[in-house]
């Protein structure tokens, strides 16, 4: 009796995790998501297809996956972010960023461009979270972050 009672939690456990939301909680800094403020708790899902931004359960923006045009990581971010989407075009190189070196302040930032929409926002991740969002993100588009070298020495 015992070892099914074990068992069967085990599975249960195992199925809670697998069910579980595959969300990531960030806080926005800066970028093209319109009415959302710096500092604002969003809520952002990463799948296959697409990246979406949910602020108090409504969509505040989706990214289709082929629309990514560059994911960055580090402290400069904002300001990368914002030049991309001011001027339409990116900027962008390891140069232009500050590694966040065991800070508290992991920033990635994500630049897109689906037909003539283009956009960007920049979002402070929380540390435990921030190798996972710049995998998936990478995974999907199929793009390599700029500056992630950092995240994996430095933390």
């Amino acid at each position: 009796m015992k070892h099914q009672l074990v068992a069967g939690l085990c599975f249960a456990v195992v199925i809670a995790m697998l069910a579980g939301d595959n969300g990531y909680i960030v806080k926005y800094d800066a970028g093209s998501l319109s009415d959302t403020r710096a500092g604002t708790e969003l809520r952002v899902y990463i799948d296959a297809e697409q990246v979406r931004f949910l602020k108090d359960n409504a969509e505040v923006a989706k990214i289709p996956a082929s629309a990514i045009t560059e994911i960055i990581y580090g402290q400069g971010v904002h300001r990368t972010v914002g030049t991309a989407v001011t001027g339409g075009v990116s900027p962008l190189g390891v140069g232009a960023l500050t590694a966040s070196s065991r800070s508290e302040n992991h920033f990635v930032g994500v630049t897109w461009a689906n037909g003539d929409q283009r956009g960007g926002v920049a979002v402070q991740c929380d540390r435990n979270d921030c190798r996972g969002v710049l995998a998936r993100l990478e995974g999907i588009s199929g793009k390599r972050a700029i500056n992630s070298e950092s995240v994996l020495v430095n933390n």
